[in-house]
């Protein structure tokens, strides 16, 4: 069974500079190197899902500009249907700003660009032939209105949400029991629960807020230690593999394709989990986001 996945998100350019160390207020750290790589969540989850084996399309926009051109093309060789990445007449496309530091860490900041533009009425057009029995992957680097609206077509048509709430801001609270997967990484779920989530313990709580406000299944990401699970049939946590890592950009996003292309293939949840975190782990071993990012045969 092949996965069919729709996907609305954020398109960026990532301009990735690697560094020994993060600069402090004030200073100025000379860089070992400077990139250019598509990026953005939406784009990346989009990327993983197609390498991985699954039928996708992306919702999203970009501005008139080469960085824009060259996103909406890298889709495109991917497979993926790119249809409704519009072209935003009015705005640039998306930039993310990375440093990456010598222990594979990395700090970013992004500039929404079109990505801010991406509306309801954009997500609706697009909603009349989603494939009934799909899946839904969103993330919050567009607007929250547009989301919410996404969210609502999905479970018109049928589809299962997955929810990514990257980057961390308070949810509607109409939007739990819309929410088929959720999937935080700690500081995100400490954010929307306000419950310390510095270790396996403080991760089982906050899963259990969420799951209480009406999250179906919650799948609470543990970097190097794997991934929490909760659901009605409790908490387990699926280890992650010792890797070298190089880079850990684009890690979420390679777990979260990961995650939904087995959910859509049939597996159950702990299988799916599991291929997610396996591809996860190989993605931090290599640099960039949507380079780093593995196809079907290296797993």
């Amino acid at each position: 069974m092949t996965a069919r996945i729709i996907v609305v998100g954020s398109l960026n350019m990532d301009v990735v500079c690697r560094v020994a160390r993060a600069p402090a207020a004030g200073e100025t750290v000379l860089g070992e190197s400077a990139s250019f790589v598509p990026g953005g969540k939406g784009a990346n989850q989009a990327v993983a899902c197609a390498r991985l084996g699954a039928v996708v399309r992306m919702i999203g926009r970009v501005g008139p500009d080469a960085f824009g051109a060259r996103l909406r093309e890298g889709l495109s060789a991917e497979g993926i249907d790119v249809a409704r990445v519009g072209v935003d007449t009015e705005a640039t496309s998306g930039v993310a700003l990375i440093l990456v530091e010598a222990d594979g860490q990395n700090r970013i900041t992004v500039a929404a660009g079109a990505n801010a533009r991406l509306t309801p009425a954009h997500v609706v057009a697009a909603a009349a032939d989603w494939p009934r029995g799909g899946l839904l992957l969103a993330q919050l680097e567009t607007p929250l209105d547009t989301i919410a609206a996404a969210i609502e077509a999905a479970h018109e048509a049928g589809l299962r949400v997955v929810l990514n709430p990257a980057p961390a801001q308070p949810l509607p609270a109409a939007w739990w029991r819309r929410i088929d997967l959720l999937v935080p990484n700690e500081t995100e779920a400490a954010l929307l629960t306000g419950l310390p989530v510095g270790d396996v313990s403080g991760a089982i709580s906050a899963a259990r807020e969420l799951r209480r406000r009406g999250v179906h299944h919650v799948l609470l990401t543990l970097a190097e230690r794997g991934v929490l699970l909760a659901d009605a049939d409790g908490e387990r946590v699926i280890p992650a593999p010792r890797v070298q890592v190089v880079d850990t950009t684009a890690a979420g996003d390679t777990f979260i394709g990961a995650l939904a292309v087995a959910l859509g293939e049939g597996l159950d949840l702990d299988a799916a989990a599991a291929f997610g975190v396996r591809a996860a782990s190989l993605s931090v071993t290599r640099p960039g986001a949507q380079s780093s990012i593995p196809h079907r045969s290296e797993l």
